[in-house]
């Protein structure tokens, strides 16, 4: 640790000299949780908190958890105080941090540090949240990653004075709200989103033409019957460093279509022969992921993997309806019952997505319902976009603020 620089790049100008190193368990006393017993039914569902990884997720403060305590239950496990610092040791989630909303209990795979009164809590926590990428090597490559307490507890960090500690909290706390009011304003976005698909598609909701009148009853058909449906190449594509975008499954899953393997134009045109994407399909996962898609809004140039379906354009609908309805719970039913869910990775077969039945309104009511739905994705990828900016300048923030 000597050699280490330990003066921040990004500084609050009243504040000078070097930040000091202390262990973990120099800054509190680390609590490693426990699980009172499930044999007693009487410890549980109370108004206590009893938090497991599950229940730590992007915001700061855990205020409420899947499972609760009664009393009884509460003390039959360690406590763990309103406050302290929470960092999950053991399982696949390894490395996740938070802060207790209020007195709780954890389980045996979360380490809590109930912060000594001379140092900041808020302080701490976003310091191990900074930290965690390079905690988590502790715990290696083994089948259950794990840090235990002892090697936890010895974990050496760099601290200003508590003067400054607070001050950097202060700043990252009105960040942090932010990220959280609008990560919960997409939630509710996203709600409301799932909840008027559903009145539109099961018809509980109806449009109606400019003068007021209603339009003809929807028909169910097979989307084989209305769009022509392909596959990519069924070839590992020899990925050049440059070239020809290639699109998989991962691409639709992060929505995220400009981070992209490359193929030669060689390929891309003797595969384009056989099927090409063109501005105006729908491209959707069938192996692995099933069901997730996305309307091809751009011009496109990029060929793509076997495991996507290419649902291709036509007149007679609205494509943008009919990859809303692909992501309604109706059709997604459909896509569940043909499956094959015994095969590893599980997929479905072209001819299985031919027969999913879709319920079509007339191309009119499909326009207005496409544009309606459309205008709320718009909103939610603005919110979108705003959380991962804020995201993101946390991030530059936290590089900079720490050592």
């Amino acid at each position: 640790m000597e050699d280490i620089k330990k003066i921040p790049v990004l500084r609050f100008p009243e504040f000078s000299g070097e930040w000091r190193v202390k262990k973990i368990n120099q800054v509190g006393d680390v609590v490693t949780g426990s699980t009172p017993e499930t044999k007693y039914p009487e410890y549980y569902n109370g108004d206590n908190l009893f938090v497991s990884p599950a229940d730590i997720q992007e915001n700061r403060f855990v205020k409420k958890t899947n499972t609760t305590l009664t009393d009884i239950g509460f003390s039959k496990g360690r406590l763990v105080k309103k406050g302290s610092v929470l960092f999950v040791c053991i399982g696949s989630t390894i490395g996740k941090v938070a802060q207790a909303s209020k007195n709780c209990i954890t389980n045996q795979q979360i380490n809590s540090i109930n912060i000594y009164s001379k140092f900041s809590n808020d302080f701490f926590y976003s310091l191990l949240y900074f930290k965690s990428r390079n905690i988590k090597v502790l715990a290696g490559k083994q089948a259950v990653p794990i840090i235990n307490k002892t090697d936890f507890s010895k974990i050496e960090l760099f601290l200003p004075k508590i003067e400054e500690q607070q001050k950097i909290s202060y700043f990252l706390i009105k960040i942090d709200t932010k990220i959280e009011k609008l990560s919960n304003k997409k939630q509710l976005l996203d709600s409301y989103k799932k909840g008027v698909m559903q009145k539109i598609f099961s018809q509980e909701l109806r449009f109606k033409d400019d003068e007021g009148n209603s339009y003809p009853n929807w028909e169910e058909k097979k989307l084989g019957d209305i769009s022509k449906i392909y596959d990519g190449t069924h070839t590992t594509p020899d990925y050049k460093k440059e070239g020809i975008p290639f699109y998989s499954v991962e691409h639709l899953t992060r929505n995220n279509f400009l981070n992209t393997k490359f193929i030669s134009k060689e390929v891309f045109e003797k595969e384009n022969k056989r099927i090409k994407i063109e501005k105006g399909d729908i491209l959707m996962t069938r192996i692995g992921d099933i069901g997730t898609s996305k309307y091809i809004d751009w011009d496109v140039n990029a060929s793509f993997y076997v495991s996507l379906a290419l649902i291709k354009k036509s007149d007679s609908n609205n494509t943008i309806f009919i990859n809303q309805y692909i992501k309604s719970s109706f059709f997604q039913k459909e896509l569940h019952k043909r499956i094959i869910h015994v095969a590893f990775p599980k997929k479905i077969n072209l001819g299985e997505i031919s027969h999913c039945l879709i319920n079509l309104p007339s191309l009119t009511e499909q326009t207005q319902i496409a544009g309606f739905l459309t205008k709320i994705d718009h909103k939610i990828n603005f919110v979108e976009k705003q959380l991962v900016d804020t995201k993101n300048y946390k991030k530059s923030l936290l590089q900079q603020m720490f050592v």
